[in-house]
């Protein structure tokens, strides 16, 4: 009867997980965006080219890369003209061929036009539900080293760069590894629908098993642009989606931050050849947070603890749950010589 007392009380626990940046705020469920980007049966109707368009619920990136090699630039340019949402969103296409369609669909979209500022570079773009972007800071063509990273709950298209919060949202993240990092060119990706607030969604893998393979796919698609393997930054439940994830991520680091669990008990379980580091710091609440995994709900063993086998990160000078990017702080100063391949 104890021990049934004690599963319980873990499941409650669970539950109440707080696995994003929001705090203690009601959570509400949310339904994952999944399949092609909108527009996609206009782009499998058009015949401009006398022959098929990939079909972008199948095609794979490299298969998409290999189609749009055949193409002129004219022809390039056509395609992104008109079916804005598909080429912006295909993993595959020209990196430079998505920020121009994506540009385009921004200034259509009242919501998110601001995201179409001067010189922005959004690799992807849907508006569907609170909408989900991609910006890139730096150079992706030529770049020798790639980031990406991958936020927690409460981040959409409309909070994924918060001035209020610089170094816990996806692009605050994304400018402070750019600066600390010298020649990286660094993907602020708020790809996929993440729980809002506090609620099973939080507390359960559902969402971040559609979240994924969204980023599964995101870097197969850099790999199919040639981009080098990248170094992937999961804070808080972007853990999870990075840990179900890993077995198939084109990756050559993963680098987990305030996790509450990877959904695997050790780094062997979770079947990846990238090098795992993990930072926690003291004053994280996520510590508070039970590491286990019962009837759907937590996600289990603490990737910071010795025994889970991840490379520790220093984090002994970062604060709370979102100050592990904090100029000057140890943790960014090793998140940069990790992006950078210097890190050992």
């Amino acid at each position: 009867m104890r021990r049934w007392k004690r599963s319980l009380t873990a499941v409650a626990l669970a539950a109440a997980v707080v696995t994003g940046t929001a705090g203690w705020a009601a959570g509400s469920g949310q339904r994952p965006v999944t399949g092609p980007p909108p527009g996609s049966e206009a782009w499998r109707a058009d015949t401009s080219l006398g022959r098929a368009l990939p079909d972008p619920a199948h095609a794979t990136p490299r298969e998409v890369a290999a189609f749009f090699r055949t193409l002129t630039g004219a022809q390039q340019r056509g395609l992104a003209h008109r079916h804005p949402t598909v080429v912006g969103n295909l993993d595959g296409a020209p990196v430079a061929l998505r920020y121009e369609a994506n540009a385009t669909a921004l200034r259509r979209d009242a919501r998110f036009a601001h995201l179409a500022g001067h010189g922005r570079q959004i690799l992807a773009f849907d508006p569907r539900g609170r909408g989900q972007v991609a910006e890139v800071y730096g150079d992706l063509a030529r770049s020798r080293h790639v980031a990406v990273l991958v936020p927690g709950s409460d981040i959409d298209a409309g909070t994924y760069d918060h001035p209020t919060d610089p170094y816990g949202t996806p692009a605050g993240m994304a400018r402070q590894l750019r600066a600390a990092a010298k020649g990286t060119a660094v993907i602020a990706w708020a790809g996929y629908t993440t729980p809002v607030g506090v609620g099973l969604d939080a507390a359960s893998g559902d969402l971040a098993e559609a979240g994924a393979a969204r980023l599964t796919r995101l870097t197969d698609g850099l790999a199919a642009v040639e981009a080098p393997a990248p170094a992937v930054f999961c804070h808080s439940y972007g853990s999870v989606v990075c840990g179900l994830a890993a077995p198939h991520l084109k990756a050559g680091d993963l680098v987990v931050l305030g996790s509450p669990g990877m959904r695997a008990d050790t780094v062997a379980d979770l079947g990846t050849a990238a090098r795992v580091w993990a930072a926690k710091d003291p004053s994280d609440w996520i510590s508070k947070v039970p590491n286990v995994q019962l009837l759907g709900l937590g996600h289990g063993s603490d990737p910071a603890d010795p025994a889970f086998g991840a490379r520790p990160v220093p984090a002994a000078d970062a604060h709370g749950h979102t100050g592990y990017f904090a100029p000057g702080t140890q943790s960014l100063r090793t998140f940069a010589a990790i992006a950078r391949g210097e890190a050992r």
